[in-house]
């Protein structure tokens, strides 16, 4: 008599091939990586360039715990581990450092989060300022990297990620430029919708916080003045990869703005997003990037807080480290880990735009 169920060993030749199975596979880069990770905060730096602007880091990297030390929450200032240095460089802002930060450096990354970044109620400088923060960061740690961390630093092999506001910032270090006519017309058109866009939205996106006028002051001529129309991108050559998760700047930068981006691209998008909508943002963020090497990942029926879940966070991590590791540290064999094939194998996870059932 036969019994309809797997035997142990097929389900551990299941795990082994990663293929052929019915039920969702593992997420191996999910799990800490061949490091320990210390963090390291408090370092500020003053922007001249920008009305002395003061900026605030903290920092993640792959460390060397004392013998008899367990890991906490963060090992302030634990011994950098040279080993594998110097490590490349993901910019985030610290508040989403806190989530991948760790998880990151224990894959062989140094992460530097610009404290203080946040949401906020409205659209307003913060849209300009954040990633010009980010930018900041990785030329000061590039020439005045803290005491402790000489040598540990690969500037020029840099990675941009953050999720909601902060997958915006991601989205502008990508090579995204600003289109003030887009988004003009957008606003002056927009009304409620069903089910999109909500009142809600419009005013958070469109009652810009000291209005027009003081955006695009704040932005300076250096940044406005084009031939295009199109304001100058807000990042640095150096940033060779951009996560954005659950990202917005749709309406900011529109087509044109978006088919400026030009460097590797993974966008992660909750299709149930109730605050960055998935077909407002994320999707036509994704169908309008003019990379030819973007990808986006779909994560079916999770919200806008999926980061707060753990088992989802997980999931995002072992993205993270996957597409970083082959795009930063030349791990050509971690594609697999972010590729159709594999994604499309995965219950609640879908390759490109999710279609439904």
């Amino acid at each position: 008599m036969k019994h309809n169920f797997w035997t142990i060993g097929q389900i551990t030749i299941c795990l082994i091939l990663l293929a052929g199975c019915n039920a969702s596979e593992p997420f191996p880069l999910s799990e800490p990586g061949p490091h320990q990770f210390g963090t390291q905060y408090g370092f500020k730096f003053t922007d001249s360039g920008r009305e002395d602007r003061e900026i605030s880091l903290y920092i993640w990297y792959p460390a060397v715990l004392a013998e008899g030390t367990e890991s906490s929450k963060y090992n302030f200032d634990a011994e950098p581990d040279m080993s594998g240095a110097p490590y490349p460089v993901i910019l985030s802002s610290a508040k989403v450092g806190m989530y991948f930060g760790p998880h990151l450096a224990s894959h062989g990354f140094v992460v530097v989060g610009v404290d203080g970044q946040d949401s906020k109620d409205h659209w307003g400088n913060w849209l300009i300022d954040y990633p010009l923060d980010q930018v900041f960061a990785l030329e000061q740690v590039a020439k005045n990297p803290p005491d402790g961390l000489q040598g540990m630093i690969d500037t020029d092999h840099a990675g941009a990620t953050g999720y909601s506001f902060d997958g915006y910032n991601a989205l502008a270090l990508s090579g995204a430029r600003v289109d003030p006519e887009f988004y003009q017309s957008q606003c002056a058109v927009a009304v409620p919708g069903d089910p999109r866009p909500e009142e809600w939205y419009i005013d958070y996106v469109c009652n810009i916080e000291g209005g027009w006028d003081e955006f695009v002051n704040n932005a300076g001529s250096q940044i406005t003045n084009s031939l295009d129309g199109l304001w100058q991108p807000l990042t640095d050559p150096r940033v060779r990869a951009s996560l954005p998760m659950a990202p917005e700047g749709a309406w900011l930068f529109g087509d044109r703005g978006l088919a400026a981006v030009d460097r590797p691209i993974l966008i992660i998008a909750a299709t149930a997003d109730d605050i960055n909508y998935y077909d407002l943002e994320a999707v036509y963020i994704y169908e309008n990037l003019g990379v030819t090497e973007k990808s986006m990942i779909s994560f079916i029926d999770q919200d806008h807080m999926m980061i707060m879940n753990d088992e989802q966070l997980k999931v995002m991590k072992h993205l993270a480290a996957a597409f970083f590791g082959y795009h930063l540290q030349n791990k050509q064999d971690y594609e697999k880990f972010f590729s159709e094939e594999y994604i499309s194998r995965q219950d609640d996870l879908a390759w490109g735009v999710y279609a439904g059932e």
